[in-house]
């Protein structure tokens, strides 16, 4: 039913479960005998967080934020408001900030600064997908899934208007569909 919606699959299931364990295998070797968190932010990074973690053979413990600076529309508003914050204290652990997208860069560079106020060890930003040509505010990516073009995208927990998250793959969300 919501496949009808979708212009494009731009990553496969499998793409993406591949994809995830690489990262995983990334962080295994940069945190070789350490402990990390994982902070997921809230809502549309919950599925890769989820398979991220399982792939991780490493001792770690999550957190959840919300931030929003989207509404229910397609692009940043430049509003960073914070919906939910950690339940844990962060200082003096090492923190993996997880993300499904990093679009203008204004909420992550937001949060980062956030958090780096509370003081960790140290903190590392992983995205799912990466958008260059629509960055605003530099951002540093230590841990990149897919690099992709400026197309609204959804599924794997990315979303328009709350559907779409249910979707195994990430598709090109067809621009009638949100008046793009």
């Amino acid at each position: 039913m919501l496949e009808k919606d979708i212009q494009q699959v731009l990553f496969t299931q499998e793409q993406i479960s591949g994809r995830v364990k690489e990262i995983a295998q990334e962080i295994q070797r940069d945190y070789q005998g350490g402990e990390i968190m994982l902070i997921s932010v809230l809502r549309g990074s919950f599925v890769f967080m989820a398979d991220l973690c399982r792939a991780i053979d490493l001792p770690c413990t999550v957190d959840f934020m919300a931030v929003s600076s989207y509404g229910k529309g397609t692009s940043s508003s430049g509003q960073v408001q914070i919906t939910k914050d950690l339940s844990e204290d962060i200082s003096g652990r090492d923190i993996i900030v997880v993300e499904d997208i990093l679009d203008s860069g204004n909420t992550l560079s937001y949060l980062l600064k956030l958090l780096e106020h509370r003081r960790p060890a140290s903190i590392r930003l992983c995205t799912l997908l990466d958008k260059p040509e629509r960055r605003v505010k530099p951002v540093q990516v230590h841990y990149c899934g897919f690099s992709i073009p400026d197309a609204f995208v959804v599924g794997y927990g990315l979303d328009y208007a709350e559907r779409y998250r249910n979707l195994p793959y990430i598709g090109i969300l067809k621009p009638e569909v949100y008046g793009g």
